[in-house]
């Protein structure tokens, strides 16, 4: 086992690095084997991703990790009832569950469910599905919604049996009632409530898009809740199916520890989003606030000044804050994510240092940072070592960038060709600020 687990590893680290790769594995080894992960599946992705699905969780299964998998069924369903010519019909994003949609139904959520326990167990990983006995439910109102659920109690006990047994368990939204009627559960309703009910250490959505789409259809790398859910909410293109993702997650992570995470992410990129600092989806936190020093105090200077060098590992000169040229400064709640900024070539803002300390590394919350100074500084300049691990991500947030030897730089939103090369320029011949590079 400890072979394979090396192996795996080294896979792992052809994502990203295995100092990465590592550090994630121990985080979610530590967890209770149980509380490690929910992954909500939606329908889509069984009908068309199960391959990339089945492959991703067994995966982690030989990493000995145990995630609890729910899954839905809607497009399979809707086939299914347009087949027999069974009507259906939706109140409030509810489908309306007769016994005769029911008759219907349970037979395709059955089969889904075991097409995925078939899947995982051909790749030689021990799968258990749960069909229904998790949750408990009584009538959401039958007169209205028919044989719809709400849940009133989560059952683990199957659930945890099947993780100590070393299986996956993989469950379908159903529940049952005291009498044994098997209801209709909304998929999302479900998830939440085993969600709360387990207070696993990761949540992630699986969609065919692969994470939250901004208004030019790219996958927004990170969402702070406390920094963006207001603003999104107010954006005409956070709409339909994107807004109530973001209403029913953040509902979710309310109830839950701040430092639970939502990932939506696709099959394909799961263990990506899962092991690498970067990502590959789009990663929602409640977030810490993030503080403008306008006009920086000497001790707030001198606190930063303390975390880049915790951050960096080495010894800036004792004058570096004094040197700095009207700065501003992004402050995170915790101390963790730091941005000092300065007036730079022809009024140009620009990035003198940013910083995220290898505990919060992966939460998200260098993303936040870095959305904040996109937010105030929509044109902004700054440079990087070649070997600065950090590099390869700043190649995606930047609308140009430059190689000069050992340095890249960077720009943002200046668009003038003549401005950007005295940037550049500028950028190349500041000092670091580094006592081993005076």
């Amino acid at each position: 086992m400890s072979e394979v687990r090396e192996t795996v590893l080294e896979l792992l680290a052809q994502l990203g690095s295995s100092r990465e790769a590592r550090q994630y594995l121990k985080e979610f080894s530590s967890v209770e084997e149980a509380r490690f992960a929910v992954v909500k599946v939606g329908g889509g992705i069984l009908a068309e991703h199960l391959d990339e699905l089945a492959s991703a969780l067994a995966f982690l299964h030989r990493l000995g990790l145990r995630p609890v998998v729910l899954h839905g069924a809607g497009p399979q369903v809707d086939g299914a009832l347009a087949e027999a010519g069974v009507p259906s019909e939706r109140i409030d994003n509810l489908r309306v569950t007769s016994e005769q949609v029911m008759a219907v139904a349970r037979p395709v959520i059955y089969e889904q469910n075991l097409r995925l326990v078939e899947a995982l167990e051909a790749r030689g990983i021990r799968a258990r599905g749960l069909q229904h006995g998790t949750f408990e439910a009584s009538y959401l109102d039958r007169e209205r919604y028919g044989l719809v659920g709400e849940i009133t109690g989560v059952n683990l006990s199957s659930l945890q049996r099947a993780v100590a047994s070393g299986a996956l368990p993989v469950l379908t939204f159903l529940g049952e009632s005291e009498s044994g009627q098997v209801l209709n559960i909304n998929a999302d309703v479900a998830a939440r409530e085993l969600v709360w009910a387990l207070r696993p250490h990761k949540i992630i959505f699986l969609t065919p898009s692969g994470g939250l789409l901004d208004r030019n259809g790219r996958v927004i790398s990170a969402v702070s809740l406390n920094n963006d859910y207001e603003a999104l909410m107010q954006e005409d293109w956070v709409h339909s199916g994107m807004r109530l993702k973001l209403q029913q997650i953040n509902e979710m992570l309310q109830g839950l520890d701040d430092s639970t995470s939502v990932s939506i992410t696709s099959a394909s990129q799961l263990t990506r989003e899962l092991f690498t600092y970067r990502g590959a989806g789009t990663l929602v936190r409640k977030g810490e606030d993030i503080h403008l020093h306008a006009e920086p105090s000497a001790q707030t200077l001198e606190d930063v000044m303390g975390r880049v060098e915790q951050s960096f590992g080495k010894r800036l000169r004792p004058d570096w804050s004094a040197s700095l040229n009207r700065p501003v400064v992004l402050l995170s709640d915790s101390g963790r994510a730091a941005a000092v900024v300065v007036e730079g070539r022809d009024g140009l803002p620009y990035l003198e240092k940013f910083i995220v300390t290898p505990a919060a590394q992966g939460e998200g919350l260098g993303a936040a940072m870095w959305q904040t100074l996109r937010a105030r500084y929509p044109q902004l300049y700054w440079r990087s070592r070649n070997s600065n691990p950090i590099t390869p991500w700043y190649f995606l947030q930047a609308d140009a960038s430059e190689r000069h030897g050992p340095w890249v730089v960077f720009a943002n939103g200046i668009d003038d060709a003549l401005q950007r090369h005295r940037a550049v320029q500028d950028a190349m011949q500041r000092d670091p600020g580094w006592m081993e590079e005076a």
